[in-house]
C-alpha cells in the first residue's frame, strides 16, 4: 500500500508505506508515476549522502588551510571568534590524540 501526498500542482511530494496525516490518496498498485518518484528519491538521497561526505572532507581541508595560514603567520587563532577557536583547539587535540594512538600500532600489525 502506498500513501501519497501531492502538492497543489498534483505532483507527488511524499510516499509512505503507512498512513500519515497529510496523505491525500492511497494506492495498492505501484504505478509508473510512483516508480519514477522512488527513483528520484533514491537519487536525491544518494546526492545528499555525497554532499554530506563532501562536507566532512571540506572540514578537514579548512582545518588544514587554517593551520597553514597560522604557521605562515598570516592568521592568528585569536583573529577567530571564540567559538571557532575552541572548536579548532578541540579538534587539534583530538587529532593529536588519534596520532598518538596510531603510534601504538606496530608497523607489522594489520590495521582493522
Amino acid at each position: 500500500m502506498h500513501f501519497i501526498q501531492r502538492d497543489v500542482q498534483g505532483q507527488i511530494v511524499r510516499i509512505e508505506a503507512s498512513a500519515f496525516p497529510q496523505a491525500t490518496e492511497q494506492r495498492t498498485q505501484t504505478t509508473p508515476e510512483i516508480e519514477e518518484w522512488f527513483k528520484k528519491e533514491a537519487l536525491r538521497a544518494a546526492t545528499l549522502q555525497q554532499l554530506q561526505q563532501s562536507d566532512l572532507e571540506m572540514v578537514r581541508v579548512l582545518e588544514d588551510l587554517i593551520e597553514v595560514l597560522m604557521r605562515k603567520g598570516l592568521l592568528s587563532i585569536t583573529d577567530l571568534p571564540p567559538t571557532a577557536q575552541s572548536k579548532l583547539i578541540s579538534r587539534a587535540k583530538a587529532r593529536r590524540t588519534l596520532g598518538t594512538l596510531d603510534d601504538l600500532i606496530a608497523e607489522d600489525e594489520p590495521l582493522i
